[in-house]
């Protein structure tokens, strides 16, 4: 009894030693002579509705085909890490979570084909770094995203044919190694096979270098169907990829007003970045560094194909100082340019000696304390130091912070000059060596004329020639973002600003395109009240209306009038007629001839005869008395005219 209980117990461990298959799966053991083998899995039930957990832990190649499961869950195979080979087609499948493919860093291949996927978890990728083979023709995917060119990086085997794809992002065409021609191994003559066919391809900038790859001999890309067509647009429809020829793709140029600027210490400061390329390209400004910009940028496109932005920076600081980015892109591709910006000057902190405080016997150690500390603050200073070795200006600001003093209502012809006033004589700086600073480049900047809702801004050219390019800027004091922009020269020297606001505080800015240094004149001005203006244009208003609602009745019933005397003429003018041609009447004569005397017989000298249709006669009532008788052709009928 005993032996035959440890029997048992023993054959209850081997049994549990050996891996489990799952009840609607088929697990086959491939044996090597060395001793070594692999584990496949076959799961092929069509009433199989989940993916199986119980799989054996040394699987090797895992097949889930021409079942009811709809959906791959979070970490479904995470236990399963000697798996090599994953296939999950002809299923269901609808949703594959990003989570799915967890802890699968052997695998090599994945095939997802024949499955009703629409959306493909891309960043799932990077948890099989060793996947070189990825299968999802015959899904339902619409798109592939920009995001997922640097989880393909390794794949030399991607089959997305027979899905919804019309197009592939121009910036992952740019990026993505089949395209953009980098190697994807060491192996210099690794190759990467693409399925891209039965999709309904639109043909345009987007995909032109996947057009124009099409129609390379030699390339580090095997098509499987060298036959691609375009679905669209209507006028490539069904032509092959070798045979579509698109019109107006041009990559965007990209173009700096300067590589590098100088500008002092508080001062505004814009940036202007031009672009060209079909269709109109887009610019996105930023820090080379990556961090975000929330200054004000202005963007016009003034042609097609053109389009030009510029960044403004006011009071510049120490931080503002870098390099500064211009991005621009189109469905064709981007390009980007890069220009540096410097701020001239230097802070520092000074401070003075400690003044010597002798300590009275009554006097509290927190009071001298607290004098020694304000004296200190209030010498601290700022020196703004000038590149030039033969300038040095200085300037003092207590580094204590006080109150903002309260906005000041300009009047008309009250604007504040940031920038030097070009018409007052400027304090020329001597240095050592004696020489002078240097010409401003717009000089006399000033407001004149201001109305209600326009202003006039003069100025006149300093050191740059009179047809240099010049932009004015301008907007209102508090609201940065709204700018307008005229583009002009410099010897121009007038511009009228239109389309203002009634007694609102505005700052103009002006800056050349030829400036070095990077500075633009700015002033602030305001607009006059109108509201005598518009108690004026209420009653002008009043009494149009009150005029429209008397006139414009009057001429309806003049118009009305003239068309009914019209009527009545014309009316009256062939009823006359109507009744002339009434009064004509057909009639008809009997014909008297005299009879023979006979005997015996009534005195009835007359014979009557009936006349024939044809004997016919008219009588005209326009005749005059005397009637006559006219004769026609040969066989024609006898007419009178009475």
């Amino acid at each position: 009894m005993y032996r035959l209980l440890v029997a048992q117990v023993l054959l209850g461990c081997w049994s549990a030693a050996q891996p489990f298959c799952p009840s609607q799966c088929t697990c086959v053991y491939h044996g090597r002579s060395d001793g070594t083998g692999a584990r496949s899995v076959l799961c092929n039930d069509p009433d199989m509705a989940d993916i199986p957990v119980n799989v054996p832990v040394d699987t090797v190649k895992l097949r889930v085909e021409k079942t009811a499961v709809r959906r791959v869950p979070t970490e479904a195979f995470y236990y399963l890490t000697e798996l090599r080979y994953l296939w999950i087609t002809y299923n269901s499948i609808t949703s594959v979570d990003t989570g799915s493919f967890y802890n699968l860093k052997v695998l090599h291949e994945l095939r997802l084909d024949g499955n009703m996927i629409a959306t493909f978890p891309w960043e799932s990728l990077k948890e099989m770094p060793n996947l070189r083979t990825l299968d999802l023709h015959n899904n339902r995917l619409t798109s592939v995203p920009v995001e997922a060119a640097p989880y393909l990086t390794n794949i030399t085997y991607l089959d997305i044919s027979s899905n919804k794809l019309t197009t592939l992002p121009s910036d992952l065409v740019d990026i993505w190694p089949p395209f953009s021609g980098a190697l994807q191994s060491a192996n210099s003559s690794q190759k990467i096979v693409l399925g891209l066919q039965d999709n309904p391809w639109y043909c345009d900038c987007r995909i032109s270098k996947l057009i124009e790859l099409s129609k390379m001999a030699s390339t580090p890309v095997v098509l499987m169907d060298l036959f691609l067509t375009c679905s669209g647009p209507e006028n490539l429809a069904g032509v092959l990829f070798q045979r579509a020829e698109l019109n107006q793709c041009l990559k965007p140029s990209v173009m700096m007003s300067a590589t590098k600027i100088t500008s002092p210490l508080g001062s505004n400061v814009l940036l202007r970045c031009d672009a060209t390329g079909f269709p109109t390209p887009t610019l996105i400004w930023s820090r080379a560094d990556g961090s975000a910009l929330d200054n004000t940028v202005l963007q016009e496109s003034p042609g097609e194909g053109v389009r030009w932005s510029i960044l403004s920076l006011h009071s510049i600081l120490f931080k503002d100082a870098g390099d500064y980015r211009c991005k621009v892109k189109n469905v064709a591709g981007n390009a980007e340019a890069f220009i540096t910006l410097s701020v001239d000057g230097m802070e520092t902190s000074i401070q003075s000696p400690s003044p010597k405080v002798t300590k009275r016997p009554d006097v509290d150690d927190k009071l001298v304390d607290q004098t020694v500390i304000s004296v200190t603050e209030t010498s601290r200073i700022l020196v703004s130091t000038s590149l030039s070795p033969a300038i040095l200006t200085t300037r003092d600001a207590i580094t204590t912070q006080s109150p903002l003093p309260p906005k000041k209502n300009l009047g008309p012809g009250g604007g504040l000059q940031r920038s030097p006033p070009a018409d007052r004589p400027a304090k020329v700086q001597q240095s050592k060596n004696g020489q002078s600073k240097k010409k401003a480049d717009i000089e006399g900047v000033e407001i004149v004329e201001e109305t209600s809702d326009s202003a006039v801004l003069l100025w006149t050219s300093g050191s740059l020639p009179s047809d240099t390019p010049l932009t004015v800027v301008y907007f209102p004091y508090d609201a940065k973002d709204d700018k307008e922009t005229f583009d002009t020269v410099l010897g121009q020297g007038k511009l009228l600003l239109e389309y203002l606001m009634p007694n609102q505080m505005y700052t103009v800015c002006l800056v050349t395109k030829g400036s070095v240094s990077g500075r633009e004149q700015c002033m602030d001005f305001s607009t006059l009240d109108n509201t005598r203006d518009d108690g004026q244009s209420k009653f002008l208003m009043i009494a149009s209306g009150v005029a429209c609602a008397i006139v414009v009745p009057l001429i309806i019933v003049l118009v009305y009038k003239i068309l009914c005397l019209c009527c009545i003429g014309n009316g009256s003018e062939n009823s006359g007629q109507d009744e002339d041609l009434s009064k004509e009447t057909y009639v008809k004569f009997e014909t008297l001839t005299m009879k023979q005397r006979t005997l015996n017989q009534p005195n009835d000298l007359w014979a009557r005869r009936q006349t024939q249709e044809s004997e016919r006669m008219l009588l005209c009532s326009r005749s005059s008395i005397d009637s006559q008788m006219t004769y026609k052709s040969d066989g024609s009928r006898c007419e009178y005219l009475c």
